[in-house]
């Protein structure tokens, strides 16, 4: 079993190389980033000036003659002031406003990106995965990239250049103290944040596995709806629900208490140097040196420093955060599915419809082997059923002909090319299947109709129901063919989902059909209309029947046996019979069980 992408250990450091999946989205929209660095700019040199206008104006109105202060020097002076305020603002918000295509694009692209991958992986996967733990990776990790790209580009560069900026001013204009302060400070505050986010990272890990695992179980019990109400089991599934929403919220505690440290050593570091600048420039102020409009510029430049480094700290941690997300989901796309297409793999060229298992072996573990040395032929348009016992290996070669495994040996041809040398596309739109559990989407009869060929007109569909005898029962319902068959089809029986289901099979109109055990969990009655209904969408196709109920299948034009996974026995019904083999002894086993 391929090992599930929750295992990451909660301590284990954050791969920064998966950034570098972010820059070719950065790329493909670079008019609009450079649009808004040029905003970002702006909004900086903006809130530079924003302190010398404050400066100059407090200067001038604590000097001694307020008389002789110009009324339109003083407006002007407000004025700028104002205009600085706002433009720092306004740009950064129009620089917000132009990113944002940038960072919707890319979550967008990576979404659709990670189904298609999801989708593209082989079944064993899909057997293994937990629905609702996925769908939970995928949604924080495309959150993840958006606050990503923002942050990488608009924060923290912007940030310690502006750090750099409020240095150089602050050593040129009033000296190396203010200067080494501020450095002090950055420093201090740069490291803490960088150690104590690393620290509190596992907390976040472990807060994302517990809310995955949470979200997993309730899906999973809500899915089982059905079983849960069957065997009275609500409150056996409320309680392992509980279990793990506990462990939720023991981690969310965790991760809350680790919080308050990291903030509350970030305010102690800002509040000493704060503290320090205060006090120097209040000192200077007091011994001449420095003017009340420098204290308050002095001022000023603190608060605009500490602000964004507050907030670098913010990012830092929502960063760290948002990798923690996002690992999981690249974990996903770096999965390699077990069957791919090969390099210059051509379409399945469909002519005639034969099929050809030739010496195929194989298992789904090197302990679990299910087929030895198969050798099938299907001519094209014939009807060859293979019946056997349960575990003999018969849904194993529908899962094989759909190229869903490969096998371990041998090969399997239709009209004599080798599938595993076709595209998976181009095989599995040549073969339609009714399969035994049909699983509908929880959508209206006639869209599951057309799921069988999304590109089909209305009326195609109409005929499909038509000729798969849905157009009676879809009569009778209130909303008729617009009825919500609800989630999976549960609001339809297993007769009514088969029906669909062929329907379905008929509008895609493939050359082979596989029926596999189409009626094993329908009444006799519902059995008969279906198997009619079969034999009817049969004629003049290719058909592969993989039957436990020998009855389903005496029209055959040949029946295989298979048992532990060999072919044993092949023939029509009566030569079997009269073989006398094991075919017959099944048979007889059959017949006095329903007698």
């Amino acid at each position: 079993m391929r090992p599930s992408h929750h295992d990451t250990e909660p301590g284990a450091r954050i791969n920064w190389r998966i950034v570098k999946h972010l820059i070719p989205y950065l790329l493909e929209s670079r008019q609009r980033v450079l649009w808004a660095l040029a905003c970002l700019v702006l909004a900086k040199a903006a809130i530079l000036v924003i302190p010398f206008l404050l400066k100059n104006l407090v200067d001038a109105l604590d000097g001694a003659d307020l008389a002789a202060l110009a009324p339109t020097l003083l407006l002007g002076m407000v004025l700028a002031y104002g205009g600085a305020r706002f433009a720092n603002v306004f740009f950064g918000e129009l620089r917000d406003t132009i990113f944002g295509r940038v960072t919707e694009r890319a979550m967008r692209r990576i979404g659709l990106q990670v189904f298609r991958h999801v989708h593209a992986l082989d079944l064993d996967y899909h057997l293994n995965r937990r629905t609702g733990g996925l769908a939970r990776d995928i949604e924080r990790g495309t959150t993840g990239i958006s606050f990503l790209m923002r942050f990488f580009v608009f924060n923290i560069a912007p940030t310690l250049f502006e750090i750099t900026m409020v240095v150089g001013i602050l050593l040129f204009n009033y000296g190396a103290g203010f200067a080494l302060i501020t450095l002090v400070a950055v420093f201090s505050y740069g490291l803490f944040s960088l150690y104590a986010t690393e620290w509190r990272t596992r907390f976040v890990r472990e807060m994302n596995a517990a809310d995955s695992a949470s979200n997993t179980r309730a899906v999973d019990s809500l899915l089982n709806f059905e079983t849960v109400k069957y065997f009275t089991n609500e409150a056996f599934e409320a309680e392992r629900y509980d279990r793990e929403l506990a462990r939720w919220e023991q981690a969310r505690r965790k991760n809350r208490l680790s919080l308050f440290g990291l903030n509350g050593g970030q305010a102690l570091i800002i509040a000493i140097s704060q503290t320090a600048m205060i006090g120097l420039a209040a000192w200077q102020v007091r011994a001449g040196t420095l003017t009340l409009g420098d204290f308050v510029l002095i001022n000023q430049f603190m608060i605009q420093l500490f602000l964004p480094l507050g907030f670098l700290g913010f990012v830092f941690r929502e960063i760290k955060g948002s990798m923690a997300n996002i690992e999981n989901m690249f974990e996903l796309l770096a999965i390699k599915p077990k069957v791919v297409d090969r390099p210059g793999a051509g379409q399945l060229v469909q002519t005639r419809g034969a099929i050809r298992f030739q010496d195929v072996s194989f298992g789904y573990t090197a302990e679990r082997q299910i087929l030895h040395g198969v050798d099938l032929a299907v001519s094209p348009g014939e009807k060859v059923a293979v019946v056997g016992p349960s575990g003999s290996g018969k849904s194993t070669l529908v899962k094989l002909l759909f190229r869903f495994y490969d096998p371990d040996a041998g090969c399997i041809t239709i009209d004599g090319q080798d599938i595993s040398r076709v595209t998976q596309g181009s095989l599995r739109q040549a073969i339609g299947i009714v399969p035994q559990d049909t699983v509908l989407f929880n959508d209206t009869i006639f869209e599951n109709v057309r799921y069988g060929a999304p590109d089909a007109s209305d009326e195609s569909v109409r005929e499909a129901i038509r000729l798969a005898h849905l157009d009676a029962f879809i009569d009778s319902l209130p909303a008729g063919a617009d009825t919500l068959v609800g989630e999976r089809g549960l609001k339809l029986s297993g007769g009514e989902k088969q029906r669909v289901s062929i329907a379905r099979t008929i509008l895609k109109r493939p050359p082979i059909m596989v029926f596999d055990e189409a009626t094993s969990s329908l009444d006799s009655h519902s059995e008969q209309a279906i198997l009619g209904a079969l034999r009817e969408i049969a004629q003049g196709h290719t058909s592969l029947v993989i039957a436990h109920r020998l009855s389903t299948v005496v029209d055959a034009d040949r029946i295989v046996v298979l048992e532990q996974g060999r072919v044993i026995e092949s023939g029509t019904h009566d030569g079997l019979l009269a073989s006398d083999g094991s075919y017959a002894a099944l048979w007889r086993k059959q017949q006095n069980a329903q007698d």
